[in-house]
């Protein structure tokens, strides 16, 4: 079947032979059924092609094909076929939601005029769906996933593209990098962003109760267990199953997991019956779960089903020029949160926030804002932790990072304004530009948005 396909439903074999002639000597896709559970069956609100039925059926006649159909999908177009006693029924029906009727016995190009017309209408509403589709998931992971970096900007589009499709998918990074809340924005930006989102710590799982939370049990399957209980898995049928933390699984539970992703399937604790799942599945790690499969720890073959498409999220310290924006926003977002009055950020602040290295990344930086917002002491002197650089870092990688960390701080107190920012830095224009250049600073990634 072509993408677009036409549902030509009537129980007269000779007309719906002549039909399928006409339409497919006009190089039309045709599909002929003789009776309305046949064509409904291919209903869907993707089905990119429209429905042709006779008013008069045996069974579900025409009118009650449309109003199944249109329950499915509002803007499906159909063509009702009616003869000269049904006119009136048939311009009435127009009012409930048809797209257009033909009257007994119409002339071959009537129809074909018709039925490419309702073609052109139904590839004007899909593709208009799935550009809605495609600005809500941008605008949900903009809203989710902050920062100008190049590094999150790629992260961005990575994630935009996984959305559209349905692949499991294995997000990596440090403590605090914000897994939960990429994994969140991929759910929300896909088309599963309505049904349910199940986070699962299993770092947190008791080891005796894990298989119990994510499978289910019958009632009777262990002491205590007084009646059937769902699993975690199952209640996020149609949705999301976020696996946090799946290095810390066992090796056994690492295998009833693979079953489980592999097949689509579970299995209840007492039972024999294998329940359909219909989810997907992110997993998130702070540890190189290629490293952790080399010395026996992980499962390799969990991994391979696993990272289809491994997204890895940057720490503060690959995109220090985030850190300034990051924190205003983060105090915002908490002064709004505590109904405080938002503190006013200093540019001396930025700057000493900027340079300070944050191990706990977003999550210890969030921390701070918190406590900023809340006007609590914090210890942000410019010069306030550069100590805590990764071993081994020369001074001269010391330096220059403190350096990009300030002057992404000035870029950022002043909206990207060079003049003010070469003035408070007390640099030459020229050098201001040089030292941009040098450390891939862009001014249109701090400039204030209207």
């Amino acid at each position: 079947m072509s993408a677009e396909t036409i549902l030509f439903v009537d129980d007269e074999e000779h007309l719906r032979f002549a039909a399928e002639q006409t339409l497919q000597l006009e190089g039309l896709d045709v599909l002929s059924c003789p009776e309305a559970e046949q064509a409904l069956a291919f209903v869907a609100r993707d089905f990119a092609g429209i429905l042709v039925t006779d008013i008069r059926l045996p069974g579900l006649d025409g009118l009650g094909l449309m109003r199944r159909t249109l329950e499915i999908d509002p803007q499906f177009p159909v063509i009702l076929v009616t003869g000269h006693g049904d006119v009136e029924l048939a311009v009435n029906s127009m009012r409930d939601g048809a797209y257009d009727f033909l009257e007994k016995p119409y002339p071959p190009s009537r129809l074909v005029d018709t039925v490419r017309r309702a073609l052109d209408k139904r590839r004007l509403t899909l593709e208009n769906r799935a550009l809605r589709q495609q600005m809500g998931a941008r605008e949900e992971v903009e809203a989710r996933l902050h920062g100008r970096s190049s590094v999150m900007e790629t992260v961005r589009q990575q994630i935009r593209a996984i959305a559209a499709t349905d692949v499991d998918v294995l997000l990596i990074g440090d403590t605090g990098v914000g897994k939960e809340v990429a994994a969140r924005a991929l759910h929300q930006a896909s088309s599963r962003g309505k049904m349910p989102f199940v986070q699962i710590n299993c770092g947190a799982l008791p080891a005796d109760l894990i298989e119990s939370e994510l499978f289910g049990h019958e009632a009777g399957a262990f002491p205590g267990a007084m009646r059937t209980r769902f699993g975690r898995f199952e209640a996020a049928r149609g949705g999301t199953v976020f696996l946090d933390e799946i290095d810390s699984l066992s090796l056994s539970m690492q295998a009833k997991l693979l079953h489980a992703i592999q097949n689509r399937t579970v299995t209840r604790l007492g039972s024999n019956e294998p329940v359909e799942l219909e989810v997907r599945f992110i997993a998130a790690s702070k540890k190189e779960l290629e490293n952790e499969a080399a010395a026996g720890r992980f499962r390799s073959d969990l991994l391979y089903r696993l990272n289809v498409v491994t997204v890895r999220l940057p720490s503060l310290e690959e995109r220090r020029e985030d850190i300034p924006n990051l924190f205003a926003q983060l105090v915002g977002e908490a002064s709004a949160r505590y109904k405080r009055e938002m503190p006013e950020i200093s540019g001396a602040v930025l700057s000493a926030v900027a340079a300070r290295p944050w191990p706990g990344n977003v999550r210890e930086l969030r921390n701070a804002a918190d406590r900023f917002a809340l006007g609590l002491d914090l210890a942000l002197g410019a010069t306030d932790g550069l100590d805590a650089f990764p071993n081994g870092a020369s001074l001269a990688d010391q330096m220059s990072a403190h350096e990009k960390a300030l002057i992404a701080a000035s870029l950022s107190a002043h909206g990207g304004k060079l003049k003010e920012t070469y003035e408070a830095l007390q640099l030459s224009r020229k050098a201001l530009y040089e030292k941009m250049q040098k450390h891939g600073l862009s001014r249109s990634a701090f400039a204030e948005e209207d």
